[in-house]
């Protein structure tokens, strides 16, 4: 072969000829996530994408490299996401305009968080930069404006076993096992290492195997309170149309005043019509039919002009005990960034009141329910947000999660909102009482499990014992401290030993 013809085989391929099957790759990745839950296929297609950035990490293919990453991003988001479109489509005449372009918008600027590592893995001449810096980039995205974890890439473990590690990891440290483990095998791959291949096994069998030591046995319920989780199934478009209000308020009444009595009521997010001063009569009638034991409710409240997305527990007689507001709120779904520039386009009609919609509650705060104990309310996507648990003022007995799902449409976003809420269960080894108006409504134990659920679509109500709390996790100790130190040190010895090797190979 001549030097030429040499050169032209170990020349790293063209950006455009490796756009393509990354973005395949990508969605290959997201199949990873609810309802799919294919983590092998995942881990396979993060292998092949570590592949594919290993033969360009040199710095005059660093664009090249970027592009890769963007593209495997863009695939991943644009199908784990997808769901993204339905909140635009509830009021289709006035936002379904939007959905494509918010569907591209995000998918196209979440991958930017990916295209940055391998960008800069590639420039300084070092593939194995990309696991640490990849996984500081995750990190980044669960904070940098307002924060946004939804699908971190450390939710393929959701699935198997390796989701007990979070326990001990947290979230942020999966996605360092999950990207360490695959760029060893695709190390072993490229360079037909059996030693690093066995690296690879071992770490998999760790994660794996560790996960099912790790997993905490199931208490004994027996002499346990009994939760109730009441569904109204009530479709976005039809939640608030006057003529069916009275509909999903008795649902909701005949699922609350069914026997046997339990010791707790959870109604979902934004259950009542009405803002929280006008419903004393609903309130009244609602503790008579719960038989006098706390019922929490989501709804709305007004105080000075500013509007709140709130959960209230009631107690004997309607009385209003204690009230959260959610303070995590979602931009453009329920709070406007720069309303004044949307204003004359319909976009803030997305928000839920006001211009600027909703306003944030000054942060984490437990509810007293009696004798179930301290409880840590969640509203929504408050749930997907695990430094908001770890910023509780005190550990709670349980945590409560009151969402209304039916924004996210009937496919994969009420899946994913649930995974991610059997997550805040692991990593703080608390259970997680999950009431939601569309579904999936669930009771979770410490170990992730779901012990008892109301499909999707369906109106009704479950009946559970409360899980017992395991022992206090290493996570909800430290939070993502200890994992943003480990990606520190990762990367700062990775770049001195590229350096040590670089300084080896020199004439």
């Amino acid at each position: 072969m001549t030097d030429q013809a040499a050169a032209r085989d170990t020349a790293p391929p063209r950006t455009w000829r490796l756009a393509a099957p990354a973005c395949g790759l990508g969605a290959l990745f997201a199949l990873g996530q609810a309802p799919y839950d294919l983590w092998p296929v995942a881990l396979a297609a993060l292998i092949a994408q570590l592949w594919l950035l290993r033969r360009i990490a040199v710095p005059a293919r660093a664009r090249a490299a970027a592009w890769t990453g963007w593209a495997f991003g863009a695939g991943y988001f644009a199908l784990g996401m997808h769901w993204i479109v339905e909140p635009f489509f509830v009021e289709a005449a006035v936002t379904g305009w939007m959905a494509p372009f918010a569907l591209v918008g995000l998918a196209a600027g979440l991958a930017l968080f990916w295209a940055a590592p391998a960008w800069a893995a590639a420039r300084a001449g070092s593939w194995a930069l990309v696991v640490p810096l990849w996984a500081l980039s995750e990190l980044a995205r669960a904070y940098v404006l307002t924060g946004f974890p939804w699908g971190l890439v450390g939710y393929v473990w959701t699935p198997s076993p390796g989701a007990q590690w979070a326990a001990i990891l947290g979230p942020h440290g999966l996605t360092l096992a999950a990207l360490g483990l695959t760029a060893l095998a695709a190390s072993a791959v490229a360079r037909r290492s059996v030693l690093r291949g066995a690296g690879a096994l071992v770490l998999a069998v760790a994660m794996l195997g560790g996960g099912l030591m790790l997993r905490p046995a199931p208490g004994d319920l027996s002499d346990r309170p009994v939760v109730r989780l009441v569904q109204p199934n009530a479709p976005q478009d039809e939640k608030w149309r006057p003529e069916l209000i009275p509909m999903f308020f008795q649902r909701q009444m005949a699922a609350t005043e069914a026997e046997p009595q339990p010791d707790l009521v959870l109604w979902s997010e934004t259950a009542l019509p009405m803002m929280l001063d006008n419903a004393g009569e609903a309130f009244s009638i609602m503790s008579e039919a719960a038989g006098d034991v706390p019922l929490v409710v989501g709804l709305q409240r007004e105080e000075g002009g500013r509007y709140y997305n709130s959960a209230a527990v009631l107690g004997p007689g309607g009385a209003v005990q204690d009230v959260y507001d959610k303070h995590h709120l979602v931009p453009f779904g329920e709070y406007m960034p720069a309303a004044w520039l949307f204003r004359h386009i319909n976009v803030s009609g997305l928000a839920a009141r006001a211009e600027g919609g909703y306003s944030a509650g000054p942060g984490p705060r437990l509810l007293d329910l009696g004798d179930i104990g301290q409880a840590l309310p969640l509203i929504c996507y408050e749930a997907v947000f695990p430094q908001d648990v770890n910023g509780a003022p005190a550990r709670p007995d349980v945590l409560v999660n009151l969402t209304n799902d039916a924004w996210f449409g009937t496919w994969s976003g009420p899946y994913q909102h649930l995974a991610q809420a059997r997550m805040r269960a692991i990593e703080q080894g608390l259970p997680m009482l999950r009431a939601a108006n569309t579904g999936i409504s669930a009771v979770i134990d410490p170990g992730g499990r779901v012990l008892a659920e109301l499909p999707l679509g369906e109106a009704g109500h479950i009946d559970h014992a409360l899980p017992l709390p395991a022992e206090r996790t290493f996570y909800s100790h430290t939070g993502d401290l200890p994992a943003l130190l480990a990606m520190l040190a990762l990367a700062l010895a990775t770049a001195l030993w590229h350096i040590v090797m670089r300084g080896r190979v020199r004439p």
